[in-house]
């Protein structure tokens, strides 16, 4: 693993996944409801300590650490892996997906461009966890986080958001800084 995709226990990371080709998929509240399902999974048995995120259309924005000896690469490469996995299970299965044909089509397309995946390809394959050094960049990255939904016209208020921790109302629990 080249240095530059390395974690350390403690450190606060900002990470990006990206649904391959900007895909609009989690304005279904079943494929956003595994992403936010595997969040807390992950806080819950993995170590993982969410401080910020919003779950966008087509990409979820993090900023996390992990107190436990474990890398945090590792447990990103785990949680995409399973939610691409449960998330095409669910399109597939769907009786009420009118864009299923569409959605499984444009993941086999991906997936023959790149020989890792053999059926369909969901996260577009790069996470890079960026070390966030100082507070004045954590609390930078927490804002633009809160902010995207906003700036993107979805809502007026952060607050509003469904799919943020800047939604009081939302199941994911929020570590502290």
């Amino acid at each position: 693993m080249s240095e530059f995709r390395k974690t350390y226990p403690g450190q606060i990371y900002f990470v990006t996944l990206t649904v391959v080709g900007w895909i609009d998929v989690f304005t279904r509240k079943s494929s956003a409801d595994i992403v936010i399902d595997n969040l807390i999974h992950c806080q819950q048995k993995e170590g993982l300590k969410i401080h910020a995120y919003v779950l966008m259309s087509n990409h979820l924005h993090l900023v996390v650490s992990r107190e436990s000896d474990k890398n945090l690469t590792d447990l990103l490469g785990r949680f995409k892996s399973f939610t691409a996995k449960e998330i095409i299970k669910s399109i597939e299965k769907s009786a009420y997906e009118s864009r299923k044909d569409w959605l499984l089509y444009l993941f086999k397309f991906f997936a023959k461009k790149n020989r890792q995946y053999n059926k369909y390809h969901f996260w577009h394959y790069t996470n890079y966890p960026v070390l966030l050094y100082s507070n004045y960049i954590i609390d930078q990255k927490i804002n633009y986080i809160h902010k995207n939904p906003v700036k993107a016209g979805i809502v007026t208020d952060e607050a509003y958001y469904v799919n943020s921790s800047a939604n009081p109302d939302e199941p994911v629990t929020v570590d502290e800084l």
